[in-house]
């Protein structure tokens, strides 16, 4: 059994003037615990919340004698992590400062200091006593409450001062076993389309991924030379403007829809999804012998192990096996004939060099993916003399151009899956 854990957020509806200035209170308590805490732990090298926790509990609690106690517990908590995160940052010598600056404050919350009451409101505790908000349900919540998911015993909130609402992030648990797999679905990631082995069809879904990043790439760099000339190089405003851009949310977009279709197609066909076994710095690797800065700039926002870890997400939520295999030599090696596949000028296409078969790169990528996933070495293709995988499903015409179905962006994108 594999526990899922999903944020959803939702927001309160607009406070009143008297329930707005008690959350304030309460955040403005919060945060000078935190940013106590915080600077404890640094000196002395404390990340461990326990420990943390018995050395500052008892003054904390005469600092703030009219907060409940557990909210000692839970900026200890906030305060560790927070800690642990700027040591390591440091020891790499990428810390600028002697001590992390608690600039936004999410106040967490144990079964303690809150409570569900029904489905479209909260019970929070502060100084002043319990106080109900309410929240405005939406879609994705509804889905998580008639799905079996559970809330979980913690959350935080963070107070929005701008429409004096309460922003809630509900945790949502889930239990999933996995199923055994009755066959494969290998994926092929690559910078402008993904590509899909589902019983002998390849389909190639295309990103369009070097397009955006290069839209973006010259719409940014147009904003920091025109307001470099404005404002100067450390210009607020020149940062704001960037913020604005939307490259990340359609960069997510993408990584999530293309998830949610395969993931759907494995479980409603109960098949295990096969993917490559990509190291840490995939794009650091891959750049090594590159000079040229544009096209290292698009390999590092091509985010190959990122549309991986959206379809791991997205897998271990209906409980969908997930096998990796190594992807040594998958689009090099004729899948029929284990020998070389040449590619001339560029081409996408190439040529057994023992066959004669054309094969599309990301077609036999997949098949090679599939043939490595029922071997279960991960070793290499096997030849169809000395393997014992069936290769009969497979077109094996000699002349024939094995090219994968494409689908364009502006089709998949719209689906409903």
């Amino acid at each position: 059994m594999t526990r899922v854990v999903r944020i959803v957020i939702v927001r309160s509806i607009k406070l009143t003037r008297r329930i707005f200035g008690v959350f304030v209170e309460l955040e403005g308590m919060y945060r000078n615990m935190v940013k106590q805490l915080v600077i404890y732990a640094v000196r002395n090298s404390i990340r461990s919340f326990t420990r943390l926790k018995a050395l500052k509990y008892r003054e904390m609690r005469g600092l703030y004698p009219q907060l409940p106690s557990h909210y000692v517990y839970t900026a200890c908590q906030d305060a560790s992590t927070r800690v642990r995160s700027f040591l390591r940052l440091k020891k790499l010598g990428l810390a600028e400062s002697d001590y992390p600056e608690v600039r936004k404050v999410s106040i967490w919350l144990d079964n303690h200091l809150w409570k569900p009451n029904g489905l479209t409101s909260i019970k929070v505790v502060t100084h002043k006593g319990w106080i109900t908000v309410d929240f405005e349900p939406h879609k994705q919540y509804w889905k998580y409450i008639n799905c079996g998911w559970k809330l979980a015993s913690e959350t935080k909130v963070k107070l929005d001062k701008r429409s004096r609402q309460l922003v809630i992030y509900l945790s949502f648990i889930k239990e999933v076993e996995e199923y055994k797999p009755r066959g494969y679905i290998p994926v092929d990631v690559n910078e402008n389309n993904v590509t899909v082995l589902v019983d002998n069809l390849t389909f190639l879904f295309e990103t369009n991924t070097e397009k955006l990043v290069l839209g973006y790439y010259y719409r940014r760099k147009r904003i920091q030379e025109k307001y470099d000339k404005l404002y100067g190089k450390k210009s607020r405003i020149k940062r704001k403007a960037v913020r604005k851009l939307k490259e990340r949310k359609k960069k997510l977009d993408i990584k999530w829809k293309i998830a949610n279709i395969i993931v759907k197609t494995a479980y409603e066909k109960q098949y295990a999804i096969v993917l490559e076994k990509l190291g840490k710095h995939v794009a650091n690797n891959m750049i090594k012998r590159i000079k040229d800065k544009q096209l290292r700039h698009r390999i590092f926002q091509a985010s190959f192990r990122g549309i991986q870890r959206a379809i791991e997400e997205k897998a271990r939520e209906y409980g969908v096996p997930v096998i990796y295999v190594n992807p040594r030599n998958t689009s090099k090696l004729c899948p029929i004939h284990n020998a070389p596949i040449t590619y001339s000028n560029g081409s996408r296409i190439g040529k057994c060099s023992k066959g004669g078969e054309f094969w599309h790169r990301d077609a036999v990528a997949c098949w090679n993916l599939l043939f490595k996933a029922l071997r279960g070495d991960g070793s290499h293709a096997p030849n169809s003399a000395g393997s014992n995988v069936d290769v009969s499903p497979m077109p094996l015409e000699t002349n024939a151009t094995h090219d994968p179905i494409g689908i364009p962006k502006s089709l998949w994108a719209r689906w409903n899956p």
